[in-house]
């Protein structure tokens, strides 16, 4: 049976790092693909994608996707059981400013990733940013990037098996938590 598995948290709490430790926990992952969405724009950026690249084995390839994640993973479903896509925030960034996306296109976008993560033949694992616990943005701009975030990441967490918050360094469950339930909401519809 395949999975969803979502990873959120804030900016350096261990969640790359973590969703990297699910897969390599995962019963045989011998065909993992690594989905970046990060583009280097600069030295810094590229010297920190090497140091992540070098911390995975020969199982892992890495491909760059910064549009289309849904179309990637339905095409390399066959060559790929396990797609760790890191991250949903970058996927947003270059949606809104590479593609300049408007509301109804943003929407299509999200509902086909979703869809895509739902029938693709192998576990995904999901890494996003929460970036909602703050304060409310002064501009217009930053707050809608800021409500996309939010819609994104609660359409994939709907349809994750697990979620998981990480803090600190500090992971946990959240659809484990006595109690928990799942706020329906209705971003996909016009």
């Amino acid at each position: 049976m395949w999975m969803i598995y979502f990873v959120t948290g804030g900016a350096r709490s261990g969640k790359s790092r973590f969703a990297e430790q699910l897969v390599a926990r995962m019963a045989a992952p011998e065909r993992i693909c690594f989905v970046a969405t990060g583009v280097v724009t600069d030295e810094e950026m590229r010297a920190r994608i090497q140091r992540h690249k070098m911390t995975r084995d020969g199982r892992w390839s890495t491909i760059e996707e910064p549009h289309d994640v849904a179309r990637l993973i339905q095409e390399q479903e066959h060559t790929y059981n396990v797609f760790l896509i890191d991250c949903l925030s970058l996927l947003l960034n270059n949606w809104m400013f590479d593609l300049n996306v408007d509301e109804p296109e943003f929407r299509r976008k999200l509902a086909e990733l979703v869809h895509a993560l739902t029938v693709v033949n192998a576990d995904c694992v999901i890494v996003s940013n929460e970036i909602g616990l703050g304060l409310v943005p002064a501009d217009a701009l930053s707050r809608r990037y800021r409500d996309w975030l939010g819609w994104l990441n609660q359409a994939v967490a709907q349809v994750a098996d697990k979620v998981y918050f990480v803090a600190s360094g500090i992971a946990v469950d959240l659809k484990q938590l006595p109690g928990a339930q799942v706020v329906q909401e209705h971003f996909l519809e016009d």
